[in-house]
């Protein structure tokens, strides 16, 4: 199957691409279910994907041509059931891309990771480790459901007094 002029591939139809940034790295997640063993080519300047999955079980492809160069040996990847997600290491750390791919069309199927997304001003270390992954960092503190925890004795708080009827309270006026 041959790409087009602005990238199209013909013959298999696009899983959602979802992205985001950092100064030094851009999260990309092709949203297709149930792909078991995707074919990925990663270079410094494009992402090809390819898979068989989803509700309809077909071949999805798709070719990111990046706006600016990727280090594909310090990126990574890993294929889960809702689809398969990327850490992709810029080649230059700095300000945020003003877009993800080199042309300027606006397709259908790219869309902003809300989820990860920070705008360039608050992208630092505030995320921390986890990378802005709620529930890994909640993993990684631990803590949670942890039966060696010490008891904790009853401080007498005021919340724990008991709250009179309002029957009752409504009689007394």
């Amino acid at each position: 199957a041959k790409d087009d002029r602005r990238g199209r591939n013909n013959t298999s139809p696009r899983s959602p691409v979802l992205w985001a940034q950092r100064k030094n790295v851009v999260y990309i997640k092709v949203a297709l279910e149930d792909c078991k063993s995707p074919t990925i080519n990663l270079s410094a300047d494009s992402l090809h994907f390819k898979g068989t999955g989803g509700v309809d079980s077909k071949p999805h492809e798709v070719t990111l041509r990046f706006l600016h160069p990727i280090k594909p040996e310090e990126s990574k990847y890993v294929v889960r059931p809702r689809g398969t997600e990327f850490v992709l290491a810029k080649a230059e750390e700095g300000p945020f891309w003003k877009r993800l791919l080199k042309d300027e069309v606006k397709h259908h199927w790219l869309k902003v990771d809300f989820n990860k997304w920070v705008d360039e001003d608050d992208s630092g270390d505030e995320l921390g480790p986890a990378g802005g992954d709620f529930e890994e960092m909640m993993r990684s503190m631990g803590g949670l459901g942890d039966d060696d925890a010490p008891d904790m004795e009853p401080t007498g708080d005021s919340d724990d007094e008991e709250i009179p009827d309002l029957e009752s309270s409504s009689n007394k006026e």
